[in-house]
């Protein structure tokens, strides 16, 4: 385990709250078998609000923003981003992997899809140090090498 403490590890950039955020809201609704919707969302907000002792200032309003964003890009083309999933992860039976893990490529992929001026490399690099934070080093190692297989068969598609 790392020496960061959970009041730190909140601490930090906004959009790496927001994809966190984001990754924690899409596996809410998943283990409830709910869809995402805005009122969820702000709940999730609140508790971590109160559970971090976080003030209602730029992390969490930009932060905030920057997950809708995310989850709503999910939301609404996950069977496009579960299928590329899929395709890269052929020996891995995808609805099997963690909820965790899921959710985590799901947010790395819809900022590659959909957000061009955020380089992927810098996607991919979030996505693994989330799931180091939430999935441990393997978590972290696998995911990488998905976001990167991902990455490598768009290009070769382009």
């Amino acid at each position: 385990m790392n020496d960061i403490s959970d009041t730190e590890r909140v601490r930090t950039h906004t959009k790496r709250f927001g994809r966190e955020l984001a990754m924690q809201y899409l596996y809410c609704c998943e283990q409830k078998d709910e869809l995402p919707g805005a009122g969820g969302f702000e709940e999730l907000l609140e508790t971590v609000k109160n559970e971090f002792e976080l003030k209602d200032g730029h992390l969490t309003r930009k932060g905030g923003e920057y997950a809708r964003e995310l989850f709503e890009l999910v939301t609404l083309h996950q069977d496009e981003i579960d299928q590329e999933l899929r395709d890269v992860c052929k020996n891995w039976d995808f609805d099997r992997l963690s909820s965790v893990e899921r959710n985590i490529m799901r947010v790395a992929v819809a900022e590659m899809r959909f957000l061009p001026d955020l380089p992927e490399a810098v996607s991919i690099n979030e996505a693994v140090e989330i799931a180091r934070d939430y999935a441990g080093a393997e978590g972290g190692n696998f995911i990488n090498g998905v976001l990167n297989a991902l990455k490598d068969t768009r290009r070769k598609n382009r």
